[in-house]
This record gives C-alpha cells, structure tokens and sequence, in this order.
C-alpha cells in the first residue's frame, strides 16, 4: 500500500459513438456474491454511483454490491445492453475518448468508479496505441467530467506493475492513468489487482484460446517458456469488489493505492494444469523457448493474430503484489478463496 503526500480486466473495448441516457434496464441478476463478505459500512449513507466500464466482468458484480448496500448506481459503457446487471441499476451509453458523449452521465453523481479497461491478454483491435486512448485518455476524460460536476470520489482500478515507463503498452498506458488520478484535485483511490477470477470472468478461458492456437486438435500444449515464467496472485471477485465498495463509501482509504492478490502465487504452467484438472482432461505442457514465441507471435500480430509482441511481454512478467492490502479491508489473505478451491480440485 503506498500513500501519496498530496491531496486526496472481458476482452471489451468501451469505445464508440455515444447515446443519450437510456431508459432503466430491468434484467435479471441470476449469480450475485453481493453482501456475501460484509454488510453495509456503519457509517455510509445512500450515494450515488457512477461505474464506468460497469457492464463488464468486475462492473457487473461491483453494481450488485453497491445496490446491495443501499446506493443508487448508474453503469456508463459503450453498450449497456443490461445482460448480468441488477434490475436496479440505471445505465448510460458512451464512449470514454468522445468526453461529450459521457459528460452527462457524472452529473449528481458521488462517485465515480473507473473500470474501463482492455486485456493485456490479447492485442486490441486497433493495435497496441489503444491502451493508451482507453486506459489513459478515458481516465483524463472522465477526471475532467468529474471535476465539472463536482464529483469528489474517484476509484480507478489499475493493474500491478502499472508504471508511466514500463515495459508493455498496457502497462505505461495505465501508469500514465495513475499520475492523472493522483494529479487530480479529487478523493482518489487507486487499487492494483492480479488476476481476477470468477464467473464472467477471462482467466479460465485464456488458458483454453492458447491451446486452441497453438496446438489445436492435439493433447500437447507448447506454453512460452514452459509456462514457469510467469506468477500469478489471482483474487476471486466475490471477494474482490467488496473492497471496492468500501472505498466508495469510507474516507479511510483516500489518497492511497492498494495492491491486491489472492492468496497464493501460481505459474501460468500451474494455472493450466489446474483448469484442465476440473475438467478431468489430460494435457502434456512443452516449453515453447520465450525467444521464439516473441518472433512467431510479432510475425502473426501483423496478420490479425490475437496476440503479438507486447502480450509476449507480458507474459515475462510477475503479476503478484509486493504487499498484499487485502489487510486493509479487514481480510485475511490466508483465508481467501483459493484458485483451485474455485475449480473444484486439491
């Protein structure tokens, strides 16, 4: 946890021409870990909550729970079609880089939690310069509509290892995102997460999309570097988004940046073997040499593969915390759900 000394992840791309508020959707909610871990905090009254980027994987859940704890909330997104929201929630149709198109939405709001985000998994469409239109340039767009509404609270969920001159495009992308919320003259909070996981969520299926471009039809499965390379922390979201509600709600956490892991660190090699164990297959993992995966993946990103040099990139990287704050929120990390407890394995 790092505090500041000034003031206080689907494949989806919140990005396209924008529509005037849309009428209350009224869809059902059928898998909620809302109020599962806490009630409402003792001090909080009704707010009013804008999440941006809130019909995606972590949107969805953290909308339940703000509505679970009282809040009247509002998703802004490119397509808020309502397809896992609450009934409860209020929705708005934007785009994060056209500021006109989502200016509206911040009015009356208290808070604003910012969820827009594209994969660091996969090459966006549009190339590897979106990160920085949609991590950076959505961020900038929605402080500058939150200071015109006088919107005090600001959530922004970042990446671990999110640094202005980092190694990857995602990275500098929501590193620069960083500086422009702790610049800002709001109440800001900034989490870091490893891999998040749950239902909804891309984890499990990334491990599946490798298989089937790299070895499709055959029970080998190459995985650059053998898949020991890279460590995971990975949280479940049920466990997840209850701390972002409580930094919605409680001044305690203004001004800081909280990373946040799961309770145990696993290589992408063991991440794979597991999620292929729930589904009683059997899988032999090859080590593909890091070397060659970076030419064969720049050589096919050219051609619309999803993945290219940036994502090989990422895939030398840790993504665990070097402190776990889950401690912050009142959690012990030891007794988080485990990624194979999730599964269903040993």
């Amino acid at each position: 946890m790092y505090r500041s000394t000034e003031s206080a992840t689907t494949h989806r791309q919140f990005f396209g021409a924008g529509e005037p508020r849309s009428p209350l959707v009224r869809a059902e909610y059928t898998t909620s870990w809302a109020g599962t871990f806490r009630g409402l905090a003792p001090n909080s009254s009704d707010m009013n909550v804008l999440v941006v980027g809130g019909s995606g994987f972590v949107g969805t859940h953290l909308s339940e729970e703000l509505v679970e704890r009282g809040h009247e909330v509002t998703v802004l997104s490119r397509s808020p079609d309502g397809d896992g929201l609450s009934a409860a929630v209020d929705t708005y149709a934007g785009d994060v880089t056209d500021y006109d198109s989502i200016e509206g939405a911040f009015e009356g709001m208290d808070a604003v939690v910012f969820l827009v985000a594209l994969s660091p998994l996969f090459k966006p469409d549009g190339g590897d310069e979106m990160h920085d239109r949609i991590h950076r340039g959505g961020t900038e767009n929605c402080l500058r509509a939150a200071e015109e509404h006088g919107v005090e609270r600001f959530v922004q969920m970042s990446a671990l290892g999110a640094d202005a001159d980092g190694s990857t495009h995602y990275l500098r992308a929501k590193g620069r995102a960083e500086d422009l919320v702790r610049d800002s003259d709001r109440e800001w909070v900034i989490f870091r997460p490893s891999i998040i996981f749950g239902e909804g969520g891309e984890f499990v299926e990334f491990t599946k999309k490798l298989k089937s471009w790299f070895a499709p039809g055959v029970p080998v499965y190459p995985l650059p570097g053998g898949g020991k390379q890279t460590r995971f922390q990975p949280i479940w979201v049920g466990e997840f988004v209850p701390m972002i509600a409580d930094a919605v709600e409680a001044d305690e956490h203004v001004g800081e940046t909280y990373e946040i892991g799961g309770p145990d660190v696993l290589t992408l090699r063991e991440v794979t073997e597991l999620v292929y164990d729930s589904e009683d297959k059997s899988i032999s993992i090859v080590p593909l040499p890091m070397a060659m995966a970076n030419i064969g993946l720049s050589v096919l990103g050219r051609v619309g593969f999803p993945m290219g040099k940036d994502q090989v990139r990422s895939l030398r990287l840790d993504n665990t915390t070097d402190r776990n704050d889950v401690d912050a929120f009142g959690s012990d990390a030891s007794e988080l759900t485990t990624f194979p407890s999730y599964l269903g394995v040993s």
